[in-house]
């Protein structure tokens, strides 16, 4: 099966290079946003987002992180190394500032962007954005799906387990076709995220889970690392607006992690819907989001 192909690569300071999409409005004349994907997945734009920027005048440029696709992997990176290359890629498409949208563990890249650099990411949304492990008050594990679990509480016990869980699921995940991706997502997605996984949108997914994994599983690792240690930066130190968009359905992030924090940022917007899954906010809702993510 063929691969998306990225619209362009930027080389960074470090002189890595990244897979970079670019989408939505061509004038950008209402602004910019910059969206951080979830892991494991790929910068790859879906149809509907594109479409929702581009009706709003809004330029969508997207990058596959460190590790994923053909980005070339940043050893030991931390969540907020992200904010480096996000400055370097807005840098070489000549765009001084952008909104930013993190979906699932593109969340805490987004929060890095607007805690790292205000004056470049003015505000942030979160879709199922993942909380900080350890994160006081909150039980982490508590409502998320098993396999998840699994990851990441073998992970905690030691780092070399990410790499050998990668290795075993790196093949389903690196060939996961439309129409198998909700049944590969097992007990991370119940009945109301499994019902949005059809037609484009199921495809969507699953090409950029093919995509971020096409040549090997080490963003994936990395994700897992950098979200299980420290994040290299203060959730106090955020100024700018951040809505944070979450569903009582969320068996990938679970709910309580949209809650906790919408408590512990000062700035927080709260979203918080029970009807709502992991995947039925990007569904049903992106124009909404959208729409109060650029009105501020």
């Amino acid at each position: 099966m063929r691969s998306p192909t990225a619209s362009t690569t930027v080389q960074v300071r470090d002189g890595r290079s990244l897979d970079v999409y670019l989408g939505g409005a061509e004038d950008g004349g209402r602004g910019t946003v910059l969206y951080h994907h979830g892991s494991p997945s790929s910068g790859l734009q879906g149809a509907g987002m594109a479409a929702a920027c581009a009706e709003r005048g809004l330029r969508l440029i997207s990058f596959s992180r460190a590790g994923y696709g053909s980005s070339n992997r940043r050893l030991g990176r931390s969540v907020a190394d992200v904010v480096e290359d996000a400055t370097d890629v807005l840098d070489a498409q000549q765009v001084d500032r952008a909104w930013v949208l993190g979906w699932s563990g593109g969340g805490p890249h987004a929060l890095a962007c607007v805690a790292g650099a205000p004056e470049r990411f003015p505000g942030a949304a979160l879709i199922g954005g993942v909380a900080p492990y350890p994160a006081d008050g909150l039980d982490w594990f508590e409502g998320m799906g098993p396999e998840n679990i699994e990851e990441f509480q073998a992970t905690l016990a030691d780092p070399e387990n990410s790499v050998r869980s990668a290795e075993r699921d790196w093949p389903k995940w690196r060939d996961v076709t439309g129409p198998e991706i909700a049944e590969a997502f097992g007990g991370l997605i119940d009945d109301v995220d499994r019902g949005s996984l059809t037609g484009g949108f199921a495809e969507f997914v699953a090409a950029g889970s093919r995509e971020g994994l096409r040549e090997g599983y080490w963003g994936w690792v990395d994700d897992d690392w950098a979200f299980t240690r420290g994040w290299g930066f203060d959730l106090d130190a955020i100024g700018v607006p951040v809505h944070v968009w979450q569903g009582g359905h969320d068996k990938m992030v679970p709910f309580g992690h949209g809650a906790w924090l919408c408590d512990h940022i000062p700035t927080a917007c709260r979203h918080l819907l029970p009807e709502h899954g992991h995947l039925t906010l990007a569904v049903d809702s992106m124009p909404r989001i959208l729409e109060e993510l650029v009105a501020d």
